[in-house]
């Protein structure tokens, strides 16, 4: 297997070489690069690369379409990874976007490539002791169908919950008394302002179905805190149209054409 050149003194900057022979702009050809996709003289290619005027360069055939192609990725995120960036020694959960944690059961037609890695961003949070899906995408207009400030997308989560004090509850009674079911459905602010109205409601005897449509930090969870539960565990199952179904914990699959948030 060939070893990618270095960089040398000598010759033109690869990406100004690509940019003369029409076939990239600058930019485009420093991001061809850097994906994998270009290779001089049968070598991949390394950004800051130098090369002779009449070298051989092959870029993969899948460069422009995959250029054009802005994926979307549905990872069910385990506890223990942050959503964003690296934090506290945590990793991202971008780290589990790879070929071996593709979702044996994904019929999307997207062929993975590691380009698909590069500007992948989170379209969300899920907090670190939190799971779920989770959308990671390179496509703006998806993050701001999702994430902007006039976003009205649904999310829906299963809530485990107990007392946080138990002494309170009476035997035979429901952990949550109805007047405190109504202030979560709307009745509730956080730092001073006013919760859009949520839709709550038991899916078993300890596990409470939220469905919202805005995403404060640590939302859920302040808001039980309000009401006197304390939450053991968070799921997110559903966002807009789109189903975490049985993809299982620590894998993803692509966004079909045809599913809409």
């Amino acid at each position: 297997m060939n070893s990618p050149e270095k960089p040398s003194a000598d010759g033109v900057r690869l990406s100004k070489v690509l940019a003369e022979r029409g076939l990239a702009s600058r930019r485009e050809a420093d991001e061809w690069i850097e994906a994998g996709w270009v290779r001089v003289n049968g070598v991949p290619a390394v950004l800051g690369q130098r090369v002779l005027p009449d070298v051989r360069i092959d870029i993969d055939p899948l460069a422009h379409k995959q250029q054009a192609q802005r994926v979307t990725v549905l990872l069910h995120k385990p506890m223990g990874y942050v959503s964003g960036q690296a934090e506290d020694g945590y990793e991202p959960a971008s780290v589990l976007f790879t070929a071996a944690n593709r979702w044996k059961e994904d019929n999307a037609p997207t062929q993975f490539h590691p380009g698909h890695q590069r500007g992948l961003a989170p379209a969300g949070r899920l907090d670190i002791d939190s799971t779920g899906l989770l959308v990671l995408t390179q496509d703006g207009r998806i993050a701001k169908i999702l994430i902007g400030e006039d976003s009205r997308v649904e999310k829906e989560y299963l809530v485990r919950v107990q007392p946080m004090n138990p002494a309170t509850v009476e035997p035979g009674q429901p952990m949550l008394p109805p007047q405190q079911m109504a202030l979560l459905q709307q009745g509730l602010a956080l730092d001073g302002k006013p919760l859009r109205p949520a839709r709550v409601s038991w899916a078993n005897e300890d596990q409470l179905r939220f469905v919202l449509r805005e995403g404060r930090k640590r939302q859920i969870r302040r808001m039980c805190e309000l009401v006197g539960l304390k939450v053991t565990g968070l799921k997110r199952v559903r966002i807009g149209s789109v189903v975490l179904g049985k993809l299982p914990a620590g894998q993803w699959r692509y966004l079909r054409p045809e599913e809409r948030f």
